[in-house]
């Protein structure tokens, strides 16, 4: 089973929140979710993210590969494999 560290989409139109998840890779992109890590609001200024950085480095270890998008924020972060 390939499992993918994405965001999830949430809010009212043109206003969006998202959850990091850790999902199926075959699952839709607001469907069925393994855990969720933490938090991403792009729609403040400066752009809010919070993680659980415990989770995601298990979840970074045990193979999950983050999209591009969870990468780049990763890294603004710190957390990296």
């Amino acid at each position: 089973m390939a499992v993918k560290i994405r965001l999830r989409r949430m809010g009212q139109k043109k206003a969006p929140f998202y959850r990091v998840v850790v999902s199926d890779a075959r699952s839709p992109r607001d469907g069925r979710f393994i855990e969720e890590i933490g938090t991403y609001d792009p729609t403040v200024e400066p752009s809010a993210f919070n993680v659980n950085e415990e989770l995601a480095k298990k979840w970074l270890s045990q193979g999950a590969q983050p999209t591009e998008t969870v990468a780049r924020l990763f890294k603004k972060a710190g957390i990296e494999k």
